[in-house]
């Protein structure tokens, strides 16, 4: 945690996206602290490796979305105009792939 100066900003009335991810950042920080003496470029490869971000809940939704129900569904859902949008955030279903493969030889 960085030192506070002693001027603290009023809270909002709601969290924007930057302090919600921000929020996020903190907890994973508190949860999951880095090993002492980790500064740097060392320590911004660990804060990645152990933070996580509201994005990636949207994407891991987005993702089992298309898989159970179609890329039209999670285009629906996630409020996309292009499917090609939509397509970004639900990854490919590789073992649906492999398994079309496989039954057609």
């Amino acid at each position: 945690d960085k030192p506070r100066t002693g001027k603290r900003r009023a809270p909002g009335k709601q969290y924007t996206t930057h302090s919600y991810g921000q929020a996020i950042a903190r907890a994973c920080d508190r949860a999951f602290p880095a090993p002492e003496g980790t500064e740097g470029e060392a320590l911004k490869r660990w804060q990645a490796d152990n933070r996580w971000s509201p994005n990636q809940l949207r994407h891991t939704a987005a993702t089992d979305i298309r898989r159970r129900f179609g890329l039209e569904a999670s285009q629906v859902i996630l409020g996309h105009a292009s499917a090609a949008t939509s397509e970004i955030y639900a990854e490919r279903d590789i073992e649906k792939a492999v398994s079309i493969a496989r039954a057609i030889g």
